[in-house]
C-alpha cells in the first residue's frame, strides 16, 4: 500500500470511528489527509469503496494473525488462549477497526452486510479451529 493510500486508509478509519460513516464526508476525509479529490478518487471510487477496503484489510490480518499464532499450538486449550491472545491485541491496538466493525453489524446497507458478512467468516474460522481440535484429540 502506497503512502497516500494508507494515509487515506488511516484518516477514514479514524473518522468512521469517530464520528461514524455517515457523518465523514469525503471532503472532510481529503481535507485531514491534505490530498485533492482528484487523488483520493484515484485510489478509492467511492467512501463506501473505502469502507470495504478498510473492513476487509482489517478482517484478513486478524485471520492472518490468528492462523500463524494458532501454527505453534497443539491442545486445544493453546489454540484458544492463543486466539484470544490475539483478539486482545486487535481490540487494544486497533480500537478504531472495531468500533467501525462492530458498530455498522446492523442494519441493511451494503457496509452493514460486508461487515456482518466478515464477522460471521470469522467465527466461521475460529469454530472451524475449535471443531478441528475437539475431533482430533
Amino acid at each position: 500500500m502506497n503512502r497516500t493510500k494508507r494515509k487515506i486508509f488511516e484518516t477514514s478509519m479514524n473518522l468512521f470511528a469517530t464520528k461514524g460513516y455517515d457523518a465523514t464526508s469525503i471532503e472532510e476525509i481529503t481535507s485531514v489527509v491534505g490530498v485533492a479529490k482528484g487523488t483520493l478518487y484515484y485510489h478509492f471510487s467511492s467512501k463506501e469503496e473505502i469502507f470495504t477496503f478498510l473492513v476487509e484489510e482489517g478482517m484478513k490480518l486478524l485471520q492472518n494473525s490468528i492462523q500463524i499464532k494458532i501454527a505453534n499450538a497443539h491442545t486445544l486449550a493453546s489454540k484458544i488462549k492463543a486466539i484470544l491472545l490475539i483478539e486482545i491485541k486487535v481490540m487494544k491496538k486497533y480500537e478504531d477497526f472495531m468500533t467501525i466493525v462492530l458498530s455498522q453489524v446492523l442494519g441493511k446497507e451494503p457496509r452493514n452486510l460486508t461487515c456482518r458478512k466478515y464477522v460471521f467468516e470469522y467465527i466461521d474460522l475460529i469454530e472451524k479451529i475449535i471443531n478441528e481440535s475437539v475431533k482430533n484429540r
